[in-house]
């Protein structure tokens, strides 16, 4: 797991060094083991490495036999030996150990087909000093990023918006654009990026430039669905655990000490259980999160997990005056901002691991794959409830919001609320607000005269009407699997995950998204993986006698963080003073009054904001660290 990020353009001088120097030095944090550079007419890479596999001889840039070929790596290659041995056959020369050096040497055989052979998670770059052209390429499901910008005469490239920033070529300006798509979604949705110019390489995409032409993109990899008929279901049963097994074993490769995120959830849980089948019974180093609030609190469950695998277990409790302490570290711990509340207590688990552990396995990708959302069971009552006069439709919906406001996690108010909110918006649409984000007709009277004006025609979902044009020929489930994937999987959950852990020098696998284990969940029946109100069927029934039932009959919790109460407590001073009028105004990108009116309705308990407040303080902390003293009238 590393850092990496490099520049091209006609002419690159030895005086250049300096400004590489300064972006990889901005990812100290995702390598703090060693650093690499190269810089040569016409291109410079850079590296910060965090050492997992062959530490001793595995640096970066790693080239070909001829130096004609160098690349650099964020992330893992799970099949490299496998592949090695193919290429070694081919009449190609290992100098290390390393899964990067397979990269060179497949692409070198393969050219830009090489993704086809990689299975793994990675963000990597390849300069062909042959061809004078510089090829990237981002894994399949979006587990490690990449960010780019192209002006005509520089091409710049980074795992993380900070080392582009370091570029002078680079402008520090926001796209307002972005900014209205950070509200609609709760994160910036690839190919944006919170900075004006800048874009993120799409996951299952290549791009391939030469100095001074326009960024070729190209897709190699996409979701498929094609339900296999004439399996039944104990066949099944046996596929998805074969499969997940062979992940689980796959991941646990490494030549540093590694461990497990355990959330008492069905999918970590079923990583531990099969990870202590694989070592043999050897003891495990698992990691828990908590809550002193009881219903946000899964420590309990996790901790039957725990028990039954034997497992060195650790558990942090995280509080509202841990949330205070982290909150001004966002804007250097986020290189664009995000909404998710799970990100700072994530970045603490992820810490205390790093005391222990280099390395931990976590059970990401298992609800979108196997339909674990409460997303995908509110899907037919809307299709129903849609068919419904709207005026009775708006009669419920009143008498919804006048429902006695909970804030427990997870409470029917919020629930239904949520339901009713997106019922009148296109099916794609609908999804996204039951997961969270503002209309552009809710945006509007947040938003300063000023920016008002510059959004006024901008459609902050139009990504996801040019996905219902992608989507039309899959089935209208098979569209709900395809959407969180895309959006809430790639673009929120897997980027909280990197940033939070990658802040301390964490490498995080995720065996849900193996390649081979995706494609297999698209061939299963819709049927099979939500039936009835049950969630994730195939899966649980998949897992009988490995996880404890207890786990596998629970409601689905998901990873709640008690926001809204903090807000209205011992987080209210931080939330008035980021949020303060004077200090609104002096920016000028949100209304104060509209904003002071959401303060004051949170926190006297009238209306539940949480979430767009928590997104407003999440994006002033990043505006602070990234965009200091400037100002929009």
């Amino acid at each position: 797991m590393c850092g990496i990020t490099g520049f091209l353009r006609s002419s690159v001088e030895e005086h250049d060094r300096g400004v590489l120097t300064r972006m990889v030095a901005s990812l100290r944090h995702r390598g703090p083991d060693e650093e690499g550079c190269h810089v040569a007419d016409g291109v410079a890479l850079g590296v910060r490495r965090l050492s997992v596999i062959d530490p001793a001889t595995g640096h970066q840039p790693v080239t070909n036999e001829d130096g004609t070929i160098r690349v650099v790596q964020n992330g893992e290659i799970y099949n490299f030996r496998e592949l090695r041995e193919r290429l070694g056959r081919l009449g190609h020369d290992f100098r290390t150990s390393s899964d990067t050096e397979v990269i060179a040497h497949a692409y070198e055989e393969y050219g830009e087909k090489c993704v086809d052979h990689l299975d793994g998670m990675f963000a990597f770059a390849v300069w062909d000093e042959s061809r004078r052209r510089l090829f990237l390429a981002r894994d399949r499901m979006g587990e490690k990023p990449l960010y780019y910008y192209a002006d005509g005469f520089t091409f710049v490239f980074g795992s993380e918006l900070r080392a582009l920033l370091e570029h002078p070529a680079v402008p520090r300006e926001l796209s307002l654009e972005a900014l209205s798509r950070y509200l609609a979604f709760e994160y910036v949705p690839a190919p944006d990026a919170i900075i004006a110019g800048v874009r993120k390489l799409p996951p299952g995409h290549t791009l391939t430039i030469t100095a001074g032409c326009k960024p070729k993109l190209a897709r190699y990899w996409d979701l498929t669905f094609a339900a296999e008929a004439g399996v039944d279901e104990r066949e099944w049963e046996r596929r998805v655990l074969e499969q997940l097994t062979r992940s689980v074993e796959t991941r646990l490769v490494s030549d540093v000490p590694l461990g497990m995120f355990l959330s008492g959830g069905v999918d970590s849980s079923a990583i531990v259980a099969l990870a202590w089948l694989a070592r043999g019974g050897i003891p495990l180093k698992t990691f828990s999160l908590g809550f002193a609030e009881e219903t946000y609190d899964e420590r309990p469950f996790a901790k039957l997990v725990a028990e039954r695998y034997r497992t060195q277990h650790e558990e942090v409790l995280f509080s509202a005056d841990d949330m205070k302490q982290l909150l001004d570290d966002v804007g250097q711990l986020l290189d664009e901002p995000l909404v998710d509340g799970s990100f700072l207590p994530i970045y603490a688990l992820s810490r205390r691991a790093r005391e222990n552990v280099t390395v931990v396995l976590s059970g990401d990708g298992g609800d979108e794959i196997f339909c674990g959302y409460p997303t995908f069971q509110a899907e037919l009552p809307a299709r129903v409830i849609g068919r419904l006069p709207q005026a009775l439709i708006r009669l419920l919906t009143a008498v919804v919001n006048r429902l006695p406001r909970s804030s427990r996690y997870g409470s029917p108010d919020f629930l239904l609320r949520q339901f009713f909110r997106g019922l009148p918006h296109p099916p794609e649409v609908r999804t996204q607000l039951l997961l969270g984000g503002l209309t552009a007709a809710e945006q509007k009277p947040l938003f300063s005269p000023a920016v008002r004006a510059a959004c006024a025609d901008v459609d902050p979902y139009a990504q996801l009407a040019d996905l219902a044009v992608e989507m039309k020929d899959l089935r209208p489930d098979d569209r709900l699997v395809y959407e969180h994937c895309k959006f809430y999987l790639a673009e929120q959950n897997l980027v909280c995950v990197d940033r939070a852990s990658m802040a301390c020098g964490l490498e995080v696998r995720a065996p849900f998204l193996d390649p081979a284990l995706v494609d297999l969940a698209g061939r299963i029946p819709y049927s099979l993986k939500l039936r009835g109100v049950t969630t994730k069927y195939i899966l649980k029934r998949a897992l009988r006698g490995l996880v404890p039932e207890e786990i596998l009959s629970r409601r689905k919790q998901g990873f709640g963080v008690p926001i809204g109460p903090w807000l209205r407590g011992p987080l209210r001073n931080i939330l008035e003073e980021r949020l303060a009028s004077e200090r609104l105004r002096r920016v000028g990108l949100f209304d104060s009054e509209a904003v002071r009116r959401l303060v004051d309705e949170h926190v006297n308990g009238e209306r539940d904001h949480r979430k767009i407040l928590w997104a407003l303080v999440m994006f002033d902390a990043w505006r602070e660290r990234y965009l200091p003293g400037q100002t929009w009238d």
